[in-house]
């Protein structure tokens, strides 16, 4: 006599098909990998052992648990949110409904600082392993910043507004070991995701997380150059600010719109509130030849290299526009001029 369905044993194997089915009916991106996210989180294993033990039974917890998160998922909440990780750039970070979930458009943000770090110090990128760089040329002509190629990015200081989960600051520290960091976020919430993600990934003895609106609180640090004549400051100011127009919001898909934190996604009317605020004054906080690096929206991309190249510390020959992975315009690089 045949074992009926309802009284087959939950499998591996048949929980991960019963959920790429649902979230496939749902239409989500990614359905299979999703389920394999939601499975190992609860089962409390590393994807690969999925289908390593594929005929591993479920247990009743396990189960109840699984259906409340696939309830969730499907009305729309992050999977990231539900198993509190992702991945960005080759490391996993934690994240919380305090943080944006980080996503690999802002690594383009990161691809572009490596570029300049190694051409400056005449590295070739393939040395360090870089993932989807693509052809563009560094901003700024090699002038090595003090380091050696045994420890690369030393001396070098960067800036991470709007950090939230941190994950450009430590990409960038743990791709490069001699440099340093400040990182600021108007969200205690989002700085304290931040220090744990540092202390996760040992880069917090060289990130120092501070709590401020925008540029404040670099202004008001003891190191920030008291000139702003370009001898002094950061090498490299970063930020993924909020920057969706008002006449975007609609259009987000509302697994972001509905449950990602709306303060750290909406940049006014036509987008620009904050970069506006981080192209004014950002360039005197960066010391001549450094590089302003700001992820912006596709369709204010051109705004923005525009204000950064109008900016009379810029150089207006180094500003460009950077594709993501995706092919979209949503990195904008300029260069502090060389004489100051």
């Amino acid at each position: 006599m045949t074992v009926s369905e309802q009284e087959q044993p939950w499998t591996t194997k048949r929980l991960l098909g019963w959920i790429n089915e649902a979230f496939t009916r749902k239409g989500l991106e990614s359905p299979r990998l999703q389920a394999e996210m939601l499975v190992a989180h609860v089962l409390g294993c590393e994807r690969l052992r999925l289908y390593m033990e594929a005929d591993r039974p479920a247990t009743p917890l396990e189960r109840q648990t699984l259906r409340d998160l696939v309830g969730r998922a499907l009305k729309d909440e992050p999977i990231d949110y539900l198993v509190g990780e992702r991945w960005f750039f080759g490391l996993g970070f934690h994240v919380s409904k305090a943080v944006l979930v980080p996503r690999p458009s802002t690594e383009a943000v990161v691809e572009q600082v490596l570029l300049n770090v190694r051409a400056r110090m005449g590295v070739g990128a393939g040395s360090a392993g870089m993932m989807g760089v693509g052809n563009d040329e560094p901003a700024v002509s090699p002038s090595s910043p003090g380091a050696r190629r045994g420890n690369l990015g030393e001396g070098v200081r960067i800036a991470d507004v709007c950090t939230g989960s941190g994950c450009i600051a430590i990409a960038l520290l743990k791709n490069l070991p001699g440099a340093t960091a400040i990182a600021t976020d108007i969200s205690p919430e989002a700085l304290d995701v931040a220090g744990k993600n540092a202390a996760r990934h040992r880069v917090g003895d060289r990130l120092e997380l501070l709590p401020g609106d925008l540029l404040g609180p670099l202004f008001e640090h003891p190191s920030a150059p008291a000139a702003h004549d370009g001898r002094d400051g950061f090498h490299y100011l970063v930020s993924n600010p909020p920057y969706i127009p008002d006449s975007e919001w609609a259009e987000v898909p509302p697994n972001v719109r509905n449950y990602e934190p709306e303060t750290a996604l909406r940049g006014g009317v036509d987008g620009m509130d904050f970069l506006r605020r981080i192209v004014d004054d950002g360039p005197r906080l960066i010391r001549a030849e450094g590089l302003l690096v700001l992820e912006t929206a596709a369709s204010t991309a051109q705004q923005v290299l525009e204000l950064v190249r109008s900016h009379p510390l810029m150089s207006a020959e180094t500003c460009r526009v950077v594709h993501d992975l995706e092919g979209l315009p949503r990195v904008v690089v300029g260069a502090r001029r060389a004489e100051g």
